[in-house]
């Protein structure tokens, strides 16, 4: 009888087992077909900075929302499923409450996987290492990303050339517009955070200077795609996404501040200098009528 009982308990130890590991691997099988719902936001103060030069305080500087993203999203870009190569969030509780067919959100409010440049590694460690194959895999998951977001732009009409000369309008409006200290028409030219950073940043600009100038001169010197990204809010609608796209700006301007009794402070307008700028665009693909905003500045390194 006890060997009797012992094999029974075994045989239930099993089969316990078995639906154990079963469950296991189709909660797992389930988690790689989704999409993360909420990429896990990571807020890190990171001070960037409009304008450097002669050693005078900066025009503005802000903040910048990061976001890591999980991993599921980067390890599935090989698979079949499109989807993978897109983030999911939730859009905020006012919207849900509307119904998923009726998300009026008007911008994320982070940007997604902030650009960063990589570090270069030799030929025989990216080729002969297999922390050099890992990295290879990551640059080619991410060069995958950005041509899958471009590739989705391009569907909805979207022109090189014609963004270039928009965003370049775009980034001199929004320098001359900080300058001025217009808050009005600045807020139709960024999104909400972005607008909430800039606002305090011109507060705490005016209480240093009482008035600045500030130029950019035409043509620029040079300007890039380095980073494209969509982010989905509907996970049951791929069409509802927006994109962001990040630049690089290099160009030549001239800037100079006053205090109360108009004597020059900082700056000198006379002399060229030459700025390197990353700012981050965000656009709505399911919004009527959308266009283009600054979301994100992400600092740059200073030699």
């Amino acid at each position: 009888m006890a060997l009797r009982r012992l094999q029974t308990l075994r045989s239930l130890y099993s089969t316990a087992g078995i639906r154990e590991s079963s469950y296991l691997l189709d909660s797992s099988r389930s988690y790689s077909t989704v999409i993360s719902n909420v990429p896990e936001l990571n807020a890190r103060s990171n001070s960037s900075c409009l304008y450097k030069a002669y050693n005078a305080s900066p025009l503005t500087c802000g903040n910048t929302m990061t976001l890591r993203s999980t991993m599921a999203a980067e390890l599935l870009i090989f698979s079949n499923d499109t989807r993978s190569l897109s983030t999911q969030i939730k859009a905020p509780p006012q919207a849900r409450q509307m119904g998923a067919l009726k998300v009026s959100m008007s911008s994320p409010g982070f940007i997604y996987e902030p650009y960063a440049p990589r570090e270069p590694i030799p030929f025989w460690r990216r080729w002969f290492t297999r922390s050099g194959w890992k990295r290879t895999k990551n640059d080619v998951i991410l060069e995958l990303k950005s041509a899958y977001a471009i590739n989705k732009l391009r569907k909805s009409g979207y022109s090189k050339k014609k963004f270039y000369n928009e965003a370049v309008d775009l980034y001199k409006e929004i320098n001359t517009l900080l300058a001025n200290g217009n808050k009005t028409l600045l807020r139709k030219a960024v999104t909400e955070n972005m607008y909430s950073t800039l606002k305090n940043e011109i507060k705490q600009r005016e209480s240093m200077w009482s008035k600045v100038y500030w130029e950019m001169v035409i043509p620029i010197v040079n300007m890039r795609t380095l980073r494209a990204r969509l982010i989905g809010v509907d996970r049951n609608d791929l069409n509802k996404v927006f994109i962001q796209l990040t630049l690089e700006f290099l160009t030549k301007q001239k800037f100079e501040a006053y205090d109360s009794k108009g004597a020059v402070v900082a700056g000198d307008k006379s002399k060229e200098v030459l700025v390197r700028d990353i700012w981050v665009f965000e656009k709505s693909l399911f919004h009527p009528g959308a266009f283009w905003r600054l979301c994100g500045r992400i600092p740059t390194k200073t030699p």
